[in-house]
């Protein structure tokens, strides 16, 4: 029989590591609480009706070519012709510059407006409120009413802008804002601008309001100024936010129809034609449902893909706090 000395009967027995903890998949979450989605089901039917049978046609029918009259039992399958067809085409190259020029600039300048807007809010002072208010109209009042009032604005003959600048001796002769083919792009992106700058004002004002008070003073007694405060305390707690924010501009702008639509319907010869208003000429000024189907899927597949990182900004804090 073996007699254990004192240092091995005083040390205890070496423990097995524990193995790392799986996480659930998607189909073991749902079997284990699949009595929790029959509450949702009517409103999953409805999603699925509404949403998720046009996403499924407008696909299905993005590989045939349909004819102009409209007779879908005469549609000739293609396969991927249409879309071989949209990214082989110049025009398509020219809209895909104007988009980008369009949402790029919109977004970058309606978050820096905005940023400074949320800024100035958010210090106290006399008739905060009322300029509150004041900012807020643009984002407020209806798109189609905007475009008109802007397409009023900026008229080549009869326009208020123009003819102010006559009055004031800046120019001879009105200013040809949206019958340019150089001008009409960046005339938009500034009505745009006006018009979605209160949104970013809006949430980064909200962000600016959840840093902490106790920082700046801190760091205003150890001499930091102005600049070193808002670079190291105010733009980290607003990173969550402007992420959001940039991500939620992008899809809007990407998605922008009734302002470019109402102010030029893409002229002058398609200076300002975008995505979406292409996809609308291609569709109901043409009937050629079958290219404008492949184009659709194809501008759903750059939303869904910003979605995605979208959904994953939002859920990033619940992963941290689960972890």
């Amino acid at each position: 029989m073996a007699v254990l000395t004192e240092t091995e009967q005083a040390t205890p027995p070496a423990r097995r590591p524990r193995s790392p903890r799986r996480e659930p998949n998607a189909f073991q979450r749902f079997g284990r609480s699949w009595a929790d989605y029959l509450y949702i089901l009517p409103a999953l039917g409805v999603m699925l009706l509404v949403i998720g049978y046009p996403i499924y046609y407008t696909v299905y029918l993005s590989f045939f070519n349909t004819p102009p009259s409209l007779a879908m039992e005469d549609k000739i399958w293609v396969g991927l012709d249409n879309y071989k067809r949209i990214l082989q085409n110049e025009g398509f190259r020219d809209v895909t510059r104007n988009t980008f020029y369009w949402t790029i600039f919109s977004t970058l300048f309606s978050f820096i407006l905005g940023l400074g807007a949320a800024l100035m809010l958010n210090r106290e002072f006399i008739g905060r409120g009322v300029l509150r208010g004041i900012l807020l109209i643009p984002w407020v009042i209806s798109a189609v009413a905007a475009a008109y009032v802007w397409r009023w604005l900026l008229h080549s003959d009869y326009g208020v802008i123009g003819a102010i600048t006559m009055q004031l001796g800046i120019t001879d002769e009105p200013i040809v804002f949206l019958d340019d083919v150089d001008r009409v792009l960046p005339s938009l992106i500034m009505v745009n601008i006006w018009k979605e700058f209160p949104f970013a004002m809006i949430m980064l004002l909200a962000g600016l309001q959840t840093v902490p008070e106790q920082l700046h003073r801190a760091a205003m007694v150890d001499g930091a100024g102005v600049w070193e405060r808002f670079w190291h305390i105010t733009v980290p707690h607003l990173k969550g936010v402007t992420i959001i924010t940039v991500l939620l501009l992008l899809v809007t702008n990407l998605n922008s129809f009734t302002l470019p639509w109402i102010m030029t319907g893409g002229g002058p010869a398609g200076a300002s034609e975008l995505w979406i208003t292409d996809v609308y000429q291609i569709a109901f000024g043409r009937t050629r449902y079958g290219i404008a189907s492949a184009y659709s899927v194809i501008l759903f597949i750059v939303m869904m893909t910003l979605g995605y990182f979208y959904v994953r900004a939002l859920t990033r804090g619940d992963e941290r706090s689960a972890g």
